[in-house]
């Protein structure tokens, strides 16, 4: 009988101790103490670093969904970046790609930003995002490929997927088509 109540007791400590914490429940508990004792500054400055380090964790999850390169094609580094509350802050991810000939696409995946609540409703209504552009299906997302061939896919009013650059219209909804939309739905 001791053997399981040690067990347990063990279990319940393991649980309640802080030992799987990250910078981010780091920020969050920094701010909470703060707000708790009166320092708002200090609660506020802890609040916006676990934003903004939240801001990063789900830029590095969007680098994960950028496609590999097409065949013929080459890629260079995904760039993962965060802007915070300022001037509408987004986490982004982005990756260039190139071949032969020289010509170049850009993926472009953004998220956390007001911007995309507001370019939302936009897409919504298929007779303004027509204006836009033409309407396509990319994967089983309504997007808009643009007069120039860029293609512009908002995903759950959430995340704005944007593919731009000199290649043609069909390399452009080939990289548009080879994002992993069913699993940024889910982030």
């Amino acid at each position: 009988m001791r053997t399981i109540r040690a067990a347990i007791l063990l279990t319940v400590g393991l649980l309640a101790c802080p030992a799987f914490a990250d910078d981010i429940t780091d920020a969050l508990d920094a701010a909470r103490k703060s707000y708790q004792s009166g320092d708002l500054t200090g609660a506020k400055q802890s609040a916006d670093l676990a934003s903004q380090l939240i801001g990063q964790k789900n830029a590095e999850g969007f680098v994960t969904l950028l496609p590999k390169p097409l065949s013929g094609w080459t890629a260079e580094e995904a760039q993962a970046t965060a802007v915070g509350n300022t001037v509408f802050g987004a986490s982004q991810a982005r990756r260039t790609y190139k071949n032969a000939k020289g010509d170049n696409v850009e993926v472009q995946i953004t998220g956390d930003s007001a911007i995309v609540a507001q370019m939302a409703p936009i897409f919504a209504n298929p007779a303004i995002a027509g204006a836009m552009g033409k309407l396509i299906k990319v994967g089983s997302q309504r997007g808009i490929q643009t007069h120039q061939g860029d293609v512009q896919v908002v995903v759950n009013n959430k995340f704005l997927v944007m593919v731009t650059g000199s290649g043609q219209p069909a390399d452009k909804l080939a990289y548009a088509q080879a994002i992993d939309f069913a699993k940024l739905s889910k982030m």
